[in-house]
């Protein structure tokens, strides 16, 4: 093992700076204006939950979690997501009352890195879940927040797709022979390699029926007309008719625009069991965030009750954020020792007019010319008296 420098960081974490901290910092307040005025109250869960409960019912790989060892020998995890603790506290104490909760959150989550690839170890969440509603609304309210968070981000070149879990896994099962053929296709597809899926196809040596469905399937549900075209690749399923009426409330509201439907859409997220989407902006080559409906995490807790929502990464948001155009005014008070109070007084009147102001003994600086710098407007009081 190599020695550990002085100023080495853990593999995948990261230093904020300020810029960014408040640029990061907008975005929250935005995402709290948004998510409390559609109804969603804000809840926080521990940074630690024991692996036997969040650990294992979380989708995020096993090789993927902080693991800690408390002192009496429970094994802990560092938060992976928000969905899972969420629910964890939804199940034992919200819903003791069987009304449909709506819960909003901003936090931080980890999940180790193997290598250094530029991935963060720890990145910030915020996003909402609708839990104990099984019904297609709650769905579109999701989607119709999730629509309107970019907007008020100021976010215009922006696309959610839409899929659904349940479709298509029922797809793959029906057009394959073995359930490891299933999730190498699965897998595959979350990966959006869609050359080795047929490549895949085509080596399994499958009946040419189904081979031959599920190329023309992938070719098919990635350039959707209409959700109907999907029927003839499934039988009756209930997961087709719950994604029309989705498509019919969303037309209903005028966001088709900000909307598409891809069935081959699949998550590592092995959670949802029915509609999930992924958001995508101009300007990142990677998702803002995911959603969908995950019914089936609420059975690991012992609760029959519908659960939807969807997270946004703030690291990934400021990839896509609009410039500030007006930039606030920060000035500088550079006083001598005698003119502390004097300093103090100014300062107070120029918050009280929006500025922000900062305070500076002149006998405290090292490199005067360096620091005035930072500042759009410098005041020197000893100056000032001077004139």
């Amino acid at each position: 093992m190599s020695s550990i420098k002085k100023f080495e960081k853990p593999l995948g974490m990261r230093d904020t700076f300020p810029r960014i901290y408040e640029k990061m910092e907008r975005a929250r307040q935005i995402g709290r204006q948004v998510f409390r005025s559609r109804g969603f109250d804000f809840i926080e869960t521990p940074t630690l939950e024991y692996y036997d409960t969040v650990g294992k019912a979380s989708a995020i790989s096993d090789s993927f979690l902080f693991k800690l060892v408390d002192s009496q020998g429970n094994t802990l995890v560092l938060r992976p997501d928000m969905t899972t603790p969420i629910t964890r506290v939804a199940t034992s104490k919200l819903l003791k009352e069987k009304i449909p909760l709506r819960l909003a959150y901003s936090a931080n989550v980890f999940r180790a890195q193997q290598m250094e690839g530029g991935r963060p170890a720890e990145f910030g969440q915020m996003g909402i879940e609708i839990i104990g509603d099984k019904t297609v609304f709650a769905d579109a309210e999701v989607i119709i927040t999730a629509v309107q968070l970019m907007k008020e981000l100021g976010i215009e070149s922006f696309k959610l797709t839409i899929g659904h879990a349940g479709v298509l896994h029922d797809i793959l099962d029906d057009y394959t022979d073995h359930d490891y053929q299933r999730e190498i296709l699965r897998n595959l597809l979350v990966e959006r390699n869609y050359v080795g899926f047929e490549e895949a196809v085509h080596e399994f040596d499958l009946p040419a029926t189904k081979a031959n469905a599920l190329l023309e399937f992938i070719n098919e549900a990635t350039n959707l007309s209409s959700i109907e075209d999907m029927e003839k690749y499934v039988r009756k399923n209930d997961g087709i008719e719950y994604m029309k009426q989705l498509s019919k409330l969303i037309d209903a509201y005028d966001l088709s625009q900000y909307v598409s439907f891809d069935f081959t859409l699949s998550s590592h997220m092995s959670y949802y069991t029915g509609m999930l989407f992924e958001i995508f902006a101009s300007g990142s080559g990677f998702p803002l965030g995911n959603g969908g409906r995950y019914d089936g995490l609420l059975h690991l807790f012992g609760s029959d009750v519908g659960a939807t929502g969807f997270s946004i990464r703030i690291d990934r948001l400021l990839e896509v954020l609009p410039k500030e155009e007006v930039e606030e005014e920060t000035v500088c008070i550079l006083f001598d020792d005698e003119d502390f109070i004097k300093a103090l007084d100014l300062a107070s009147t120029l918050r009280e007019q929006g500025a922000r102001v900062t305070v500076q003994s002149k006998k405290g600086l090292m490199n005067k010319e360096a620091f005035t710098k930072l500042f759009s407007r410098v005041v020197d009081l000893s100056q000032e008296e001077a004139q």
